[in-house]
């Protein structure tokens, strides 16, 4: 079930079976994006992994349902939840690293990657949103002509002669598309600049 910004916030804040079964929901994608989120520090296979992340998202929807109040809009509100989780993990792993060891190992303290992975799950998840927009939104050749300029890095060119057309029946084909996510980006209240820029040549 999709849900925006503000459906989270209804739904976290009801009562009864909603808010269970949303709170449930919440709980299924924290523990699905924690293994690529830590994939840096700690992958599934540790004996560890599987308590960590227990403990993590049960701590993190705690956390989200006392912060719900601060949480402003600006990113989805699942990559904000995200990043609480990130960081508890991260202190979580920090803190068992310097229990019991000596003072050498104080310094091998995991550093401060928060900034970063937040970053990396914004990423993640607003390619996630893409693919689903384009899909829903545009024709297949916008679709294919956006893919090839984001992702490929391909010349414009290069990808008017593999789909048969004029370079500038092509800009137009790139043009309407963008035109399309920017309408739809504002729409649903994100700020289209930095994502359009994926596809700009």
């Amino acid at each position: 079930m999709h849900r925006t910004n503000e459906d989270w916030l209804t739904d976290l804040q009801a009562a009864g079976e909603q808010r269970e079964t949303t709170l449930t929901d919440l709980r299924a994608i924290i523990l699905a994006g924690l293994p690529y989120a830590l994939s840096k520090w700690i992958l599934p296979g540790d004996p560890r992994f599987s308590s960590l992340v227990e403990e993590v998202a049960q701590e993190t929807i705690l956390r989200a349902i006392a912060k719900l109040n601060t949480f402003e809009g600006r990113s989805q509100f699942t990559t904000w939840v995200h990043t609480i989780a990130v960081r508890i993990a991260l202190t979580e792993l920090r803190d068992e690293m310097q229990q019991g060891n000596d003072p050498e190992d104080e310094a091998r303290e995991m550093p401060d990657q928060s900034q970063s992975v937040e970053k990396s799950i914004e990423n993640k998840e607003m390619m996630h949103m893409l693919q689903q927009v384009m899909q829903q939104e545009l024709t297949e050749k916008q679709r294919k002509a956006l893919m090839a300029v984001a992702v490929q890095g391909m010349p414009l060119e290069e990808i008017a002669r593999r789909m048969g057309t004029e370079r500038n029946a092509l800009y137009k084909l790139l043009h309407d598309a963008r035109l399309k996510l920017k309408k739809y980006l504002e729409k649903h209240g994100l700020s289209p600049l930095e994502i359009l820029a994926m596809f700009e040549q």
